[in-house]
């Protein structure tokens, strides 16, 4: 292997460190993007069952489930505003999905450039091994093939070291990019399911409406919570930011 790496010449020094460099992005984003790590299942069940239990959930509480896992971050937040109203609570639950799908991007991109990169150091490879058959050529290398085997082999093994790390960084580049957009759908499904359950058990704080009869405070809500989960829109925030 260390032969192979000599022979292909100066430039498989920076095609070796973006192998490094990707295998490293793609072990750290595999363990870091696990649906049990990100979403815990019965996560939203969990904390609406509580509500009906006990009317509320403490501030230490939910400060705890935000920090466990993103899609307790954004659900709990949700549950520290919902008193201020659904408004309110939709506008500081897509802050925090913002939030959440920024950090799960994290190095993505920088493998995605890996894998755009690879192929052309492998080019530049190519291109220089074979200048320098040719000045072999000129050198008298018919006389001595092995002065013209030295530019063919570094040609030949740059590129094939270029295509073999972009292959599997792009791979994983894109395996990412969709993952991440399950995700964020499931941040919006999680959301959306809590806002209506929330008005389904009649748990929504009405302090902001002190002087309005109960059956408006009902129309208004079942209205309200159908336009902020439709307005959710969660899933654009991660669109937006992958392409």
């Amino acid at each position: 292997m260390w032969e192979l790496v000599k022979a292909g010449g100066w430039l498989m020094t920076p095609i070796v460190l973006c192998s490094i460099l990707a295998l490293v992005i793609i072990i750290e984003r595999s363990h870091t993007l696990q649906f049990n790590k990100i979403a815990p299942n019965r996560l939203r069940e969990q904390l609406i069952t509580r509500l009906r239990e006990n009317g509320d959930i403490g501030r230490t509480q939910l400060m705890n489930v935000k920090e466990k896992s993103p899609l307790g971050d954004i659900l709990a937040t949700g549950l520290l505003y919902r008193q201020y109203g659904l408004e309110s609570m939709t506008m500081h639950m897509q802050n925090r999905a913002s939030v959440q799908v920024h950090q799960l991007e994290k190095n993505i991109n920088m493998l995605g450039t890996i894998g755009a990169i690879a192929p052309l150091l492998g080019l530049l490879g190519t291109v220089l091994g074979i200048i320098s058959s040719f000045l072999a050529i000129t050198d008298g290398a018919m006389q001595d093939p092995t002065m013209l085997a030295a530019g063919v082999s570094q040609a030949l093994i740059t590129t094939a070291a270029g295509m073999i790390v972009a292959i599997p960084a792009l791979v994983a580049y894109r395996y990412f990019q969709r993952r991440i957009i399950d995700i964020n759908a499931q941040f919006e499904t999680q959301a959306g399911l809590m806002i209506q359950e929330l008005y389904d058990y009649q748990l929504l704080e009405h302090a902001h409406k002190p002087n309005v009869p109960a059956q408006h405070i009902v129309a208004d809500d079942q209205a309200e919570a159908e336009r902020s989960i439709d307005g959710l829109g969660l899933d654009k925030i991660a669109t937006a930011t992958l392409y």
